[in-house]
């Protein structure tokens, strides 16, 4: 069995000098290259290959944002110049990765090994989860979100971000152009989007305070957010108080 594999990098030299590389090595069978984080989700879920050799940094979306973006994550080799945490955070993880220039003696040891995984991949998948936290409790707040759209992958900014909700299970990004599915879940939007802007009314909505344009009086001492937009947002009694202190109302 060969491993089906994808080549995702924005730099063609880095691309032409991998498949020169993997040309002799029996364990794979290139499938198809992306050259950014966007093409390269919706070509790994066209695909559903086995193995991604990915680069990190990439225009559109970077490599972990693609990864968070995917429904479920194949194998993947990281090949990487990037800074000293994530190589660090790999290897806690234990996750492969190589180091740019790397030799073919290295990137064959790192296809072995991805073989070997392959029987193993719903633990892999869970080290993949775990690599994402690791790097982005080390990150700043997310300045951008992968969403889905009619089986496409768009990025949003965050300040166009009106409210986000929990809903069914799922969890909608509301900007004025619609409401876009994310893979990320509430609690982890709350902890990685920046608190002076945002703000979890209750259990299951966050909204962008910047997009508010009145509290309202509710029942029973509770309260609603208006928007811009015109919607309203119930916020919770527990929630009012600090509420309060942020909007000094």
């Amino acid at each position: 069995m060969k491993l089906r594999t994808l080549i995702i990098d924005d730099e063609a030299p880095a691309r032409e000098r991998l498949r020169r590389l993997l040309s002799g090595n029996y364990r794979v069978e290139l499938i198809g290259e992306a050259v950014d984080g966007i093409s390269a989700v919706e070509m790994i879920e066209e695909t559903n290959p086995d193995l991604v050799l990915l680069d990190i940094q990439m225009p559109g979306l970077n490599g972990f944002e693609m990864i968070r973006a995917l429904k479920k994550p194949p194998l993947i080799i990281f090949v990487t110049a990037y800074d000293e945490f994530a190589i660090q955070a790999f290897e806690v993880n234990a996750l492969d990765y190589l180091l740019k220039p790397f030799t073919k003696t290295r990137l064959d040891q790192a296809i072995e090994r991805a073989y070997q995984e392959l029987s193993g991949i719903a633990e892999f998948s869970s080290r993949i989860n775990s690599l994402l936290r690791t790097v982005e409790e080390q990150q700043v707040y997310l300045d951008r979100i992968a969403v889905r759209t009619k089986g496409r992958i768009m990025v949003i900014d965050a300040n166009h971000i009106d409210w986000i909700e929990a809903k069914k299970g799922h969890i909608y990004i509301h900007t004025k152009d619609g409401a876009y599915l994310t893979n990320y879940t509430l609690d982890e939007l709350g902890n990685r989007l920046s608190p002076e802007t945002f703000f979890r009314v209750h259990r299951s909505a966050i909204v962008n305070l910047t997009k508010a344009r009145e509290i309202i009086p509710w029942f029973a001492g509770s309260y609603r957010v208006k928007l811009n937009s015109g919607i309203e947002i119930d916020v919770s009694r527990e929630r009012v108080k600090k509420l309060r202190q942020i909007l000094k109302w």
